[in-house]
């Protein structure tokens, strides 16, 4: 099994990078804005005019501290588990992220962990009371 790994440093408390993490709305602010709430309880964040869509399930959400999701779809991506985990570190937040359980590093893990780390400094805009967007819009990649 392989993991994407990021860690940064927010100027924002926990809780801020928590709202981010922790909730479908939250995704929204620096993810993706096409997400749909299934009546099941699982999200479905919509990529590139929905061609590609990946279902998520909160596994673990503990307020201030983690959120753990588990992705239900995607030929790379089922059965991996998105966790963030958020620190408070001085008068900010560390956050701790984690994309672990893929079967292999391909070339679609790679492009992964490239675009997650676009994505955090995007989590790190939003926290800290910038408005980045989300970095994939209803039709594509934000500029």
């Amino acid at each position: 099994m392989a993991d994407i790994v990021h860690l940064i440093q927010i100027a924002a408390p926990p809780s801020a990078v928590y709202e981010l993490v922790g909730s479908p709305e939250g995704f929204t602010k620096w993810w993706a804005e096409d997400l749909e709430k299934r009546e099941d309880g699982s999200i479905e964040l919509g990529f590139f005019d929905r061609s590609t869509v990946y279902r998520f399930r909160a596994v673990d959400l503990r307020p201030n501290e983690l959120a753990s999701w588990r992705c239900e779809s995607g030929d790379e991506w089922q059965g991996t588990t998105l966790e963030f985990v958020v620190q408070p570190a001085g008068s900010g937040a560390v956050l701790r992220f984690t994309h672990r359980d893929w079967q292999a590093q391909t070339d679609y893990f790679a492009t992964c962990n490239t675009t997650w780390g676009a994505l955090m400094f995007r989590l790190k805009a939003a926290a800290e009371g910038k408005a980045p967007g989300p970095l994939f819009s209803r039709s594509g990649m934000a500029d």
